[in-house]
């Protein structure tokens, strides 16, 4: 793992942020489950933009990075802060704990790992064309 700056990373962190703040205006299915899907996706691209990492090594750190915030929501750890009145703090760390955001954070590193393959298969046959 080594600091190097990635564009595009960048530009789809910013694009997948934007999207997130316009979700969390919401309510419902659109901000609990596709707000959970896509935070995983972007905080992926966030690290991306500015470290070289392994794609299926820095997945899985997000994920596990992911489950880890949901466990501590579990054990209610911003009443345990005395942050619950705090929005803000509530709003990045969370405060129910869901099964279904693991889900969503789960099928979120799974489209990345998708998208990566694709990108990285789509790079080997331009590298092998004659």
């Amino acid at each position: 793992m080594k600091f190097q700056f990635n564009f595009k990373s960048l530009i789809i962190f910013i694009s997948l942020f934007i999207i997130e703040i316009i979700i969390a205006k919401t309510s419902g299915f659109l901000r609990h489950t596709i707000g959970d899907y896509l935070v995983v996706i972007l905080l992926y691209y966030l690290v991306k933009s500015f470290l070289k990492i392994a794609p299926k090594k820095l997945a899985i750190s997000v994920l596990l990075f992911s489950f880890t915030i949901e466990i501590l929501q579990y054990f209610k750890l911003v009443e345990l802060l005395g942050l619950q009145d705090n929005k803000l703090a509530s709003i990045i760390i969370g405060s129910t704990f869901s099964y279904g955001d693991l889900i969503a954070y789960t099928l979120g590193v799974v489209t990345v790992c998708y998208i990566e393959r694709y990108n990285q298969n789509k790079i080997s046959k331009k590298s092998f064309k004659f």
